[in-house]
């Protein structure tokens, strides 16, 4: 009898703790995070406490002397600047013939984010402009434009035409929040001015985009897709307005189309092939991923200088030790957990169902090469799934499965050191936005409610608000 009435208060529990998911099972999650702050953003390993300039730019702990090693040579490729070939150094030559920039850390600041031009500056340092046409290619991407090919490159080689140039006009727009307060954000307009291979055409499709932080990547690559699947709701089931969706983009190492992780649209699949397309794109090298240079068939100049250099001009070994950099950039951690606005401002993040899309919480999967990333619990503050933004966002260029509105939830660590790395507060996909508040005022579509419930807010909650996205 007694173990009967103990197997029935058992099952009275299960049965009500059953219940309690099914009716708030959001809510629980919420508490659940809520109770249980930490700074290890990045977990136990990969978190490191550096705040300053460097803060991006940390190996993660107790790195063995092998790759370490490896670790300090992929650091001095990522910074390395690469020059025309044929030079003295043939591993280091092959620049363009086209580029944007002649080193990673070009746009990359100390593997930080990037910036729209500031008005004294002629052309874009860390920010670049995607292009294509309507249509697919056959893998599916986005078909390059004709002339330009998929990004507009504003610096050639000697004796190679730079593309062109952008010029940014920035429209300021006012609005009011619930206390009164008035608040500006400013709205960008592109032209595109001394194009040297001809006019883009009316149907040519373009997309601003800013270099992000490179750090994290190894975790994110090692978040299992079951666990990214299981937030997508396409259809939105549950009726909640948030339809978080994968993209499945082309694995060229695989020949065939995988889950979208990394990138602004989440057009990459991994970070070695993420990595192999900027090499391509952004500074005209080749790798064995990327074995063409981009140049189009009327660039006859961009095609006389391909001759020159090794190829590809980056190996294989160079590449696998730039992915080990990048993969073993650390996390900062957390800052201010207890302070009283912080945790005020965490939980209005919640309220405001900002963390439906920007999930706090993910635990990566078991297939790293690094063990050091093998079942961690970390916060990177996103759901790595395409969400509609809206069309005061939207670039309206359709990249695979995400269309001219849909844009990956960005990853929220590290945002709060943006400042103290890259001496700016620049944020969204095209840098619009001049702070954190301005960011949020920018969403629209599916975070449309989030937005709504940002502009109730008293004067001290929004600072509070902010004072939490500060500590990420």
């Amino acid at each position: 009898m007694k173990l009967n009435r103990i197997a029935f208060v058992c099952c009275t529990l299960l049965a009500a703790l059953m219940i309690l998911f099914l009716q708030g099972g959001s809510a629980a999650q919420d508490s659940f995070n809520l109770a249980n702050r930490t700074s290890l953003s990045g977990g136990q390993a990969a978190t490191v406490t550096k705040a300053t300039k460097t803060a991006f730019a940390q190996p993660i702990k107790n790195l063995d002397r092998q790759r370490r090693r490896i670790f300090v040579f992929g650091d001095h490729l990522f910074n390395t600047q690469w020059v025309q070939a044929p030079s003295s150094v043939s591993t280091l030559d092959g620049l363009g013939p086209l580029f944007n920039r002649n080193s990673c850390a070009g746009c990359h600041v100390r593997d930080g984010r990037g910036r729209p031009p500031l008005p004294h500056e002629d052309r874009m340092l860390s920010k670049l402009i995607r292009l294509s046409v309507p249509g697919q290619t056959e893998e599916g991407g986005p078909p390059p434009h004709p002339l330009y090919g998929g990004q507009l490159q504003e610096q050639g080689i000697l004796g190679v035409a730079p593309e062109g140039q952008t010029q940014i006009i920035w429209k300021e727009e006012s609005g009011t929040f619930a206390d009164g307060q008035p608040f500006r954000v400013r709205r960008p307009r592109y032209t595109f001015t001394n194009l040297a291979y001809g006019p883009l055409g009316e149907q040519t499709l373009f997309s601003p985009r800013v270099a992000p932080a490179v750090f994290g990547w190894g975790l994110l690559d090692n978040i299992p897709e079951a666990a990214i699947l299981q937030q997508a709701d396409p259809e939105d089931q549950d009726g909640d307005g948030i339809s978080g969706r994968p993209n499945y983009v082309w694995d060229i190492a695989k020949q065939e189309k995988q889950l979208g992780r990394l990138g602004w649209k989440a057009n990459q699949p991994n970070l070695k092939q993420q990595i192999a397309g900027a090499f391509n794109g952004d500074i005209g090298l080749t790798t064995s991923l990327f074995p063409t240079v981009s140049c189009s068939d009327g660039q006859s100049d961009c095609l006389n200088e391909t001759k020159f250099g090794e190829q590809p001009e980056v190996s294989d070994e160079f590449l696998d030790k730039i992915t080990t950099y990048m993969s073993l950039l650390a996390v900062p951690a957390r800052r201010n957990i207890n302070s009283g606005p912080e945790q005020q401002g965490e939980q209005l993040f919640y309220q405001a169902q900002c963390a439906t899309c920007h999930t706090p919480r993910m635990v990566t999967g078991k297939t790293s090469e690094h063990p050091e990333f093998n079942n961690q619990v970390i916060h990177p503050y996103t759901d790595l799934l395409l969400h509609d933004m809206g069309a005061d966002l939207g670039d309206n260029r359709p990249d695979f499965e995400a269309d001219g509105q849909e844009w990956r939830t960005p990853p929220l660590w590290g945002i709060g050191l943006v400042q103290n790395v890259n001496k700016h507060t620049f944020f969204l996909h095209d840098g619009r936005a001049r702070n954190l508040m301005e960011a949020v005022l920018w969403h629209s579509g599916e975070a449309q409610p989030s937005k709504e419930a940002v502009l109730q807010m008293s004067e001290t909650e929004r600072a509070d608000l902010i004072a939490f996205l500060q500590s990420l």
